[in-house]
């Protein structure tokens, strides 16, 4: 006997209930007409994923459960396995109920509760101890959600107990070379307990996640026998048949770079979307930086929803206005120019009298800055337009940027990218057509804020300070490990002590796109104010 069973997906909204509840109805009704017998939504679908201190009050707790029983009522003829968060009095649960014909056949408590990178679900949930298992047309289900599968004990438990087929709801965020690192996981300890898995992932952005979908069935050889498409929606019924699935679509998954670009530009979409902008402005400085933003941002939004703001000093080179315009002009986008001068000028003159006798130094240029920022926050207050900034990781590591200047800001989507990495996808995105001026990519960087400034002047060699950053932010290594592998003294002391002195700057800086294993905000959550140098006992030789 045959068993259909549908993978929902989809892109919900945290905390639009009411419109999450609409979309599983309608999705169910999909599935029902395509012939599935049961269809699988992901993790807290019916709330959104990850609702955070919402889960912390019980009318939005009430509110999920009168969701879960208007859903319950409206679908017939298919089993429908939905997650939400369920109270029992002080307890509460990530569960998973499966609701047919107007009756709960079985819910489920998440066993494994992560609580290490950006999930803190031990704050909010109780640990589920019990299988759930289910039957639809002579097959038995189990029921899983997310954590739950990377760990193999809970798979052999459920084995033991009977299923045939494993279901697992998840909202598994992305970070680059997570799809690869996912299946391979998974499905090795699907083959060792020898059980076919249904893994059904959420889509979309939320904030400074992106969740990339991939959702998937593994035969109980741990083969890969369906895959959906990576940041896509999408309802697909695989068939089982003697409680093995049958081979049918199996979606690529893309290579690196290429599923960044993907996720920044689903980021974007989402966080301008699910907040009620009318569009973003950014500011359009002639530099890469700006440059690969406008583009992520005229590719997720249209270009008639994004403007730019040309705002050039009397340190800005022509050539920084030529391709800025250029840039602006590939992509179909609307721009202005309003020169900063006459407002630092102004400034200048308000401050002459308290800045006598001092010279000029970092306040100068910050002054610069913090005008463009002002001009940028009145234009996008005005037109109810979100304002991008477009700071990159390497900077926002070491404090290269100015507060209330280029950190002035709603999104930043380019938090959580490293110089390098802002390079390879403005060369990824001129192959889908040359919108990045070839001179914007070989130029040497420059905030452009003093005569012939270049960020070396400050800075280790890109090529030399991301690696130390990485290591020592997203991998943990101390100073003195880096070293050991090879990198200069110098630089690494000079890079780590940036790092650990711009804490302050980081806590202020707008959200941005997580697409690493380990970045700023949920990720890294370190004191402002703390006595710790990373780099305090590294001696230069």
């Amino acid at each position: 006997m045959s068993l259909k069973i549908a993978l929902a997906q989809l892109n919900f909204a945290v905390a639009d209930i009411a419109a999450n509840t609409a979309k599983i109805i309608t999705a169910a009704e999909q599935a029902k007409q395509q012939q599935a017998n049961v269809v699988v939504f992901p993790e807290l679908c019916v709330t959104g994923y990850p609702p955070e201190d919402l889960l912390l009050r019980e009318d939005f707790l009430q509110q999920a459960q009168q969701a879960v029983d208007d859903i319950r009522h409206n679908i017939h003829g298919i089993a429908v396995v939905t997650g939400y968060p369920q109270a029992h009095g002080k307890w509460r649960y990530n569960a998973a109920t499966v609701l047919l014909d107007g009756q709960v056949l079985a819910e489920y408590h998440k066993n494994a509760l992560p609580n290490y990178g950006v999930f803190d679900e031990h704050r909010y949930f109780n640990v589920g101890h019990q299988t759930s298992l289910f039957e639809v047309k002579g097959y038995k289900l189990a029921l899983t959600i997310c954590e739950d599968i990377w760990t193999g004990d809970i798979i052999a438990k459920n084995r033991k107990a009977g299923a045939d087929i494993i279901l697992s709801l998840n909202a598994s965020p992305f970070h680059a070379g997570k799809m690869r690192e996912r299946e391979n996981i998974i499905c090795s300890q699907i083959k060792e307990a020898a059980i076919p898995l249904v893994y059904v992932n959420q889509i979309g952005g939320q904030d400074e996640l992106v969740f990339d979908g991939a959702s998937f069935v593994a035969d109980r050889n741990g083969k890969i026998a369906f895959r959906a498409a990576e940041f896509e929606e999408q309802l697909s019924v695989v068939e089982f048949f003697e409680k093995q699935p049958q081979a049918c679509s199996i979606a690529p998954l893309y290579q690196p770079v290429i599923s960044e670009y993907k996720a920044l530009v689903l980021g974007i979409k989402d966080y301008v979307r699910k907040n009620g902008f009318h569009g973003v402005i950014l500011g359009l400085s002639g530099g890469i930086d700006s440059a690969l933003v406008l583009a992520l941002a005229a590719d997720a939004l249209g270009s008639n929803q994004v403007e730019a703001v040309l705002m050039p000093s009397r340190y800005t080179q022509d050539m920084s206005n030529e391709d800025a315009k250029l840039e602006a002009e590939a992509l179909g986008v609307k721009y202005h120019i309003i020169p900063i001068e006459p407002a630092v000028t102004a400034f200048g003159a308000m401050l002459e009298p308290i800045f006598a006798g001092s010279s000029e130094d970092t306040t100068e240029e910050n002054i610069q800055a913090r005008c463009r920022g002002i001009l940028l926050m009145a234009l996008s207050n005005k037109q109810g337009r979100l304002l991008l900034t477009t700071g990159n990781k390497s900077e926002m590591s070491v404090g290269y940027s100015t507060l209330y200047g280029d950190m002035a800001g709603g999104f930043a989507p380019l938090k959580d990218v490293s110089k390098l990495m802002v390079y390879k996808l403005a060369e990824y995105r001129n192959t889908l057509s040359p919108v990045i001026p070839e001179r914007v990519i070989t130029r040497p960087p420059s905030a452009e804020l003093a005569p012939g400034q270049k960020d070396e002047d400050s800075l280790p060699p890109y090529a030399v300070l991301d690696p130390i950053l990485a290591l020592y932010i997203e991998q943990d290594k101390s100073a003195a490990e880096i070293v050991a592998m090879g990198y200069p003294v110098a630089a690494v002391k000079r890079a780590i002590s940036l790092v650990d002195r711009n804490e302050y700057k980081r806590r202020q800086s707008p959200p941005g796109i997580r697409i690493t294993p380990r970045a700023f905000g949920r990720d890294r959550r370190y004191p402002i104010s703390s006595a710790y140098r990373g780099a305090a006992n590294l001696v230069e030789e």
